[in-house]
């Protein structure tokens, strides 16, 4: 029989060494497969055995198809009746394309008319499909004129062989796939040390075979290490296999394989070994700890500190040892300590004969070990790219080194000098002193000067706080271009004592290397929290694109409060700092933006001296409510706050109880900014002071067909809120739009005209960019006026007065854009539509004002 194996790109020369040690014949690795031949035993062997194949398939025949009547043809031909056991269900998937067979669904819907007519006259009876669940699953895979057909043993992937228990325990976290599991440990030689007999000295040393899990994440790679430990075999557990609907099936001969796997199992309960855990990230070992006890591993896996010196004592005596570390899912900010601790423990003595081989993404391991892999392989865990790196113990490449370079031996092969060169020698790692009397190891020598830029402004900034009362700050941004980096300092209030870092890099350029700008970023991150003071957990790393776009604040990521935010907002417990003697609960987990603009200092103090002479305060684009609490404490009489998001809603009602503004009189309303304008135009509503800060740019689902750009929509925006200002009111507007550039012309034959204060609202610390947002006062005046303030002709004024007061008189008005289209081509003026054709029920939020 011919059967072959589906794997992973990348896994191909590792299935096919795993092959041949379960004793099957004539292996040959192919792209994304491996094949061989044998009897019925070797296929269901490779279904029990194989921890990196995906799934064991049967060919059951190879032929010509060229197009769908041949490929009908030859698919009747087969015997299927002898095949397919009666009553079993089937589905049929197709994988390829040949000249005239282009639609996979096509060609498995021929393959399958075939099998069932050939069924039908032959038993008398069609098979049944079930596409979801199936007894019997076909693969027809078609290349250039050939196709073949095979039977999938497999059933579901064998790489689903969680314990159940750890698959609920993991939901919604990150756990490596046990076959991408199995491909590390491979790498390091796990199976290999698990089976070493250990030896009289061994015994009396204590010396065990180890594996140390240095980055544990989600306990992926300790469950199937515990696995090869114990001897059990993958597919022993589970209950369904695809090769049961199979006529070939032979139950007798597979109950006699499981017995075998179970004695094999009872056999390896006398091997002796250990597995040290350890992960920079306290959630995630807090996920692995959970995950390994509810797979009933607990008594096997040791978990520590994640310090160098704390492992090796947990590690204690080793009869060969080897370190792993899956890295593709730990926090930015945590990522230098991690490869930081990889680097120290390659590097320790007792561990000079232990590999390493890692899971990253950023290949930036080699600078923390100061050494390049012996090999690589790509791989996508998850449909995202990353690499296993694999590095020899530091004996094995030190004598590589000594043979390749040594003038004594004139025997030196070339192959010792190829693995030396790939092997070399670690140097000693670039340490920084940061005056606190520990040396701080960096992957970039040059690193030290963003040190002493960082140490000079945290001095200035310091010093600049204290005396003006600033307790969050921005410290550094970008000042040197190599470490294009805003990093904002907070301080928490009496309530919430406390420091934290915000550290957001600027996307580099393409024509920086990205591993180049990532080690940069992770020495930033490792720098900055020793010279400011603040504990490595509570530093965010945040990634912000410096584009024409700037920061919208969407979410960062599946944070700690991901999950029905909305619900508990309110109550969560965030922590809270301070501002102009108000308070703000501020999230550093969820979202980019942690829910105060720290830019904005200036413009929100603005916001509550002019509110000293207005009654009534609007909010637009609100996000949090920073600016309604200003107002309220600048003494306005009523305040109404709205933003299309619940949760940013919920948040600014919080920071307003929080700093004690209750009441009927403060409206928070759930809208889109742009539809309730025009609502509120046909309403006697109107406010005394408006602060407009919308993002750059939006698509939210919650806006229908439109989207939102404040460069395109600002006209729009900016001429609605001059028509809900009080008489002698006027509105504050902010974008952090790089390039904004305000159409004031335009503005102008609409009655608005803008005064640039922007240059006034920058705070010193943000001094550096003075393009980190433009500020304007908006008023409403005649238009004859407006237009003649921005240097209209008397012509052109004469003109559009004459266009007000007869209307026919106006050019003929352009098709509404796209962005400002319904679904029915008709311009989308009215928001949300009202049910059943209704008009909305409009609010008046102020005093209704007296008179007509």
């Amino acid at each position: 029989m011919e059967f072959y194996a589906s794997c992973p790109e990348g896994f191909e020369s590792v299935l096919a060494d795993e092959l041949k040690r379960l004793g099957l014949s004539h292996v040959r690795r192919l792209k994304g497969r491996a094949t061989f031949e044998g009897e019925l035993e070797e296929g269901y062997r490779a279904c029990l055995w194989s921890r990196l194949a995906s799934r064991v398939f049967a060919v059951l025949g190879r032929f010509e198809a060229q197009d769908a009547d041949e490929l009908y043809d030859s698919v009747y031909d087969i015997a299927w009746e002898t095949i397919i056991r009666p009553g079993a269900t089937i589905a049929i998937t197709a994988r390829g394309v040949t000249e005239q067979l282009r639609n996979t669904r096509f060609s498995a819907l021929r393959a399958k008319d075939a099998l069932c007519d050939r069924l039908a006259e032959t038993t008398g009876r069609r098979a049944d499909v079930d596409a979801a669940d199936p007894d019997v699953h076909l693969l027809l895979s078609l290349r250039q004129r050939r196709a073949s057909i095979s039977l999938d043993l497999s059933g579901d992937p064998l790489f689903k062989r969680l314990p159940p228990a750890a698959t609920r325990a993991g939901e919604g976290t990150h756990v490596l796939r046990p076959d991408y599991a199995a491909l590390v440990l491979a790498q390091v030689g796990w199976t290999a040390l698990c089976e070493r007999e250990l030896t009289a000295d061994d015994y009396e040393n204590e010396a065990l075979p180890t594996l140390i899990d240095a980055s544990c994440a989600g306990g992926g790679l300790l469950l199937e290490a515990v696995n090869i430990l114990t001897n059990r075999a993958p597919g022993a557990a589970r209950e369904r296999w695809g090769f049961e609907g199979w006529q070939l099936h032979d139950a007798a001969l597979w109950e006699q394989l499981l017995a075998e796997a179970r004695e094999r199992e009872t056999a390896a309960r006398e091997r002796q070994a250990r597995i040290v855990a350890v992960d920079i990230d306290p959630a995630a070992r807090k996920t692995a700890e959970r995950m390994v006890k509810c797979a009933g591993y607990k008594r096997f896996v040791d978990f520590c500190a994640a310090k160098s010196a704390t492992v090796l004592d947990h590690a204690g005596a080793v009869a060969g040892a080897a370190v792993v570390a899956d890295t593709t899912e730990t926090p930015l900010s945590l990522m230098h300590d991690a490869m930081t601790l990889v680097g120290e423990l390659r590097r320790a003595p007792e561990l000079i004969a232990a590999p390493v081989a890692a899971l990253t993404r950023d290949g930036l391991m080699a600078r923390a070990l100061h050494a390049e892999p012996a090999r690589s392989i790509a791989v996508m865990p998850n449909n995202e790219e990353a690499t296993i790196e694999v590095w020899p113990s530091l004996d094995h490449a030190a004598a590589a080194f000594e043979a390749a370079t040594s003038a004594d031996v004139e025997e030196q092969t070339v192959d010792a000098q190829d693995e030396a060169a790939g092997t070399p020698m670690p140097e000693p790692a670039a340490m920084l002193d940061l005056g606190d009397g520990k040396p701080l190891p960096v992957l970039i020598p040059e690193s030290e000067q963003f040190a002493n830029r960082l140490r000079k402004n945290a001095r200035l900034r310091r010093k600049w706080a204290k005396r003006e009362g600033v307790s969050c700050y921005r410290v550094y941004d970008a000042d040197l271009p190599d470490y294009s980096a805003a990093i904002d300092l907070y301080e928490g209030c009496p309530q919430t004592p406390g420091r934290w870092l915000v550290i957001a890099e600027y996307a580099a350029p393409k024509t920086i290397d990205p591993a180049l700008a990532q080690a940069r970023m992770l020495d930033i991150l490792a720098i900055a929290p020793r010279i400011l003071d603040v504990p490595a957990e509570y530093v965010h790393a945040k990634a912000r694109m410096r584009s024409r776009g700037g920061s919208q604040y969407g979410k960062q990521g599946a944070g700690k409060g991901a999950s029905g935010e909305r619900a508990n907002i309110a109550r969560r417990r965030l922590p809270l700092i301070e501002e102009g003697g108000l308070t703000f609960a501020v999230n550093f987990d969820d979202y980019l933006d942690v829910g105060i603009f720290l830019d904005h200092r200036v413009t929100r103090n603005l916001v509550r001296e002019h509110a000293k002479q207005a009654r009534r305060f609007l909010n637009l684009f609100a996000y949090t409510g920073t600016a309604t609490c200003y107002a309220a404490d600048g003494g306005v009489e009523e305040t109404v706050t709205v933003d299309l998001s619940n949760t940013y809603l919920d948040w600014a009602e919080r920071n307003m109880r929080q700093n004690g503004f209750v009441g009927p009189q403060h409206h928070f309303v759930r809208d889109d900014v742009l539809a309730w304008i025009r609502d509120q135009r046909q309403t006697r509503n109107r406010w005394d002071l408006i602060f407009v800060d919308p993002p750059t740019f939006s698509n939210s689902s919650k806006m229908g067909r439109r989207t939102w750009d404040v460069q395109r929509d600002h006209v729009e925006l900016l001429a609605g809120v001059s028509r809900l200002l009080a008489q002698g009111g006027h509105a504050i507007f902010s974008c952090n739009l790089r390039g904004f550039r305000p159409e004031t012309r335009k503005l102008a034959r609409a009655g608005v005209v803008l005064e640039n204060i922007t240059a006034q609202t920058i705070p010193e610390d943000f001094a550096r960019n003075q393009k980190v947002h433009h500020c304007y006062i908006v008023r409403r005046l005649p238009i004859e006026d407006a237009m003649a303030e921005v240097g209209f002709s008397a012509e052109e004024i004469a003109e559009r007065t004459e266009e007000l007061r007869n209307p026919e008189a106006r050019k003929p008005r352009a098709t509404a854009p796209a962005h400002a289209q319904t679904g029915n081509g008709k311009p989308n003026f009215v928001g949300k539509p009202s049910p059943a054709g209704k008009p909305k029920k409009k609010k008046f939020y102020a005093s209704k004002p007296k008179g007509k």
